[in-house]
């Protein structure tokens, strides 16, 4: 019981630890100090990359979001006030950078001038050619792959907000109160968005549950 207790206290104390180690690296890059930076960095930037690549399903487009964020965060971490946690911040950057790729993908996609062949196409291209090698039935399989288009076509029509919700929510496994600090909006706001892009999912996917 005893040992419990101290495996308890010591597991707090390295999380402590691990917060402060995170604010003094966070105080020592705002000083200008580049190898504090270059950790921060390390610490993040797989979870950077991922976030990106599932919310915009695009590669080219997830690697520009990563380059930029960390661009910004560069330029901009001496505005950090530690009002928020230093993921929130970071988060908040990649998604309001994603955001403005999603807007600027479905105006073109409503403009009968460009192509709509081209946004994500590349990975779910490697997932039908993922899918095809399972050895299975061969109608279970051209089901979930009908099913997969079908999602990946409702993604496409929500709004971004809506998409950005909804791949944070069902993608990253985020809560709702998360989602609405990174966005810059409250709980019930998320749950109102998220509530609208399920019920256009269920609509468009009634004939496939």
């Amino acid at each position: 019981m005893l040992d419990g207790k101290i495996g308890a206290v010591a597991a707090l104390a390295s999380k402590a630890a691990i917060r402060m180690d995170e604010s003094a690296l966070i105080r020592a890059a705002q000083q200008g100090d580049q190898d504090a930076f270059e950790q921060l960095v390390r610490a993040y930037d797989q979870n950077v990359l991922r976030l990106a690549l599932n919310l915009l399903r695009s590669h080219e487009d997830a690697s520009d979001v990563y380059q930029e964020a960390f661009l910004r965060v560069y330029r901009n971490l001496h505005t950090f006030r530690f009002d928020c946690s230093f993921h929130t911040w970071l988060y908040r950057i990649v998604t309001n950078l994603c955001l403005d790729h999603l807007r600027k993908r479905k105006v073109r996609r409503e403009d009968p001038a460009v192509s709509n062949t081209g946004e994500g196409g590349g990975l779910n291209h490697m997932e039908t050619v993922r899918e095809e090698r399972v050895d299975g039935d061969p109608q279970r399989s051209l089901f979930s792959r009908e099913v997969k288009q079908r999602i990946e076509r409702v993604l496409g029509d929500l709004t971004p907000r809506e998409r950005m919700v909804f791949e944070m929510r069902h993608y990253q496994g985020m809560r709702l109160r998360a989602i609405g600090d990174v966005l810059g909006t409250s709980e019930e706001a998320a749950k109102n968005c998220l509530f609208r892009a399920t019920q256009k999912m269920r609509a468009a996917l009634g004939d496939f549950v």
